[in-house]
Formats: structure tokens, sequence, C-alpha cells
């Protein structure tokens, strides 16, 4: 198959550079505090460190997340005109990096979002990140869909202000009477809502309204302008 090319590097690469350094100033047992894993994960996470080179060898960010959102958006089998419309409007946010374009080229890596930094200027990466992430989105558009979870969104959603439009979307189960989302579930759908808007080229967010897999259906009456709810099993 052909690879895919990485096309930029990220818009924030300095301060990523940053972050390297001062995980390549830890040692073993800091690295392993800071990421919260197992001594394996950490052993090659910290090796990857080692050895991380920002700018070469590099593999288009959106192909490089394994996690079950980017399964379910399934961007390996995309056509160009999916690709397209992905690059112009999708955006990643990443603990490490900032904020990323579908073809940023990107090492792996491991940085959650909620890690706390020790012996770092910041104890935190969203204070690390500040304003930036928000005021970097806001200059390309003044509406932006949130399909991030909660610990990324938190980067962002502080810093956007009311001036701008931010629409929240809630994927629920239905059962007993009662409403829950389930966290395997809203990921399987928040990636699959990528594909879904991809599939269509849309525009506007109100064309998310027909999104109809995993069972779920559009509650209007539970909806908001700027909040859309989905249920399944209603």
């Amino acid at each position: 198959e052909d690879e895919l090319e990485w096309a930029n590097l990220p818009c924030f690469l300095s301060r990523a550079e940053e972050l390297k350094r001062y995980i390549q100033g830890l040692d073993l047992d800091q690295a392993r505090k800071l990421w919260q894993c197992n001594e394996k994960i950490a052993l090659l996470n910290y090796g990857r460190f080692k050895e991380m080179d920002l700018e070469r060898r590099l593999t288009p960010a959106l192909l490089s997340y394994e996690g079950i959102q980017y399964q379910y958006m399934a961007p390996g089998v995309f056509e160009q005109g999916q690709w397209d419309y992905v690059q112009e409007h999708l955006r990643i946010l990443s603990g490490f990096y900032g904020l990323l374009r579908p073809f940023d080229g990107v090492e792996p890596y491991r940085m959650e979002m909620q890690a706390k930094l020790a012996g770092f200027r910041c104890s935190t990466l969203y204070e690390f990140w500040g304003a930036s992430l928000a005021e970097a989105l806001a200059a390309e558009d003044a509406c932006l869909v949130n399909l991030a979870s909660q610990e990324y969104s938190k980067a962002v959603r502080p810093y956007w202000g009311t001036q701008r439009r931010w629409v929240e979307c809630t994927f629920a189960e239905e059962a007993g009477g009662k409403r829950r989302e389930k966290a395997t579930q809203a990921k399987m759908a928040r990636g699959a809502m990528v594909r879904y808007l991809a599939e269509r080229q849309a525009r506007e967010p109100e064309e998310m309204r027909g999104f109809d897999r995993f069972g779920f259906s559009y509650d209007a009456a539970a909806s908001s302008p700027d909040h859309f709810i989905f249920v399944k099993g209603a």
C-alpha cells in the first residue's frame, strides 16, 4: 500500500521541544511517575524520548493514534476527498504537541493531558498550554464542534469565550428510563462522527443531526442549538 507522507511540522513544535528536553532530563522512575504506566511501557517510551527527533522520520498525525476514537474514524480507508476534508476541518489536541492537523508529522510519544509535571516551570500541561490552543483554533474558525474527551477539551473550553460558537455532543444510552453516557461507546461514536462528516463533506454543525450509527439517533427535544444529544435505545 502507498504510505501517506506527512506534510507539515506541528505549529507548536518549539513548545514540544521544550517538553521533550524536560522528559529527557528525568530518570526512568520519574518518567514512569509522569506517565502513570507499568515498567514495560515506561521503558519503551523512555527509550523513544532519548532518541527523539521531532523533524525526521515522522508519521502523519491522524495515522499515528490508536485509540478507540481513531479506530472508528478509520482514516486508513479514507478516500482522497475525505483526507482533504479532515485536513481542513479536523484538529487534534495533544498533551505533547498541543494542536495537530491530520498531516502534521509526529513521533510516537506518551503524554496525557492530565500529567503532573514535577520539577518543570509549570505543574500541569493545562497551565503549560494556557490560552494558546484556543487562540490557534479561533484564528482558523469562530465555530468549534467538540468531539474531544473532557480531559482534552478542558485545555480549550475555558479560553473559548462566548463570542464564538462551541457545539457540544453527547452520545447517551437509554436503559430503564435513565440516560447514561458510556465512555467506550461515546469514543466510538465521536470517531464515527468525524467519518460521517467527512463522507458528507459537511459545512455546518447542523448536518451532524443525521448521524445514525451504532443505533444512535438525534433527540431534537432534548438538544439545544449548541448541544446535540444522540440517544441509543430510546
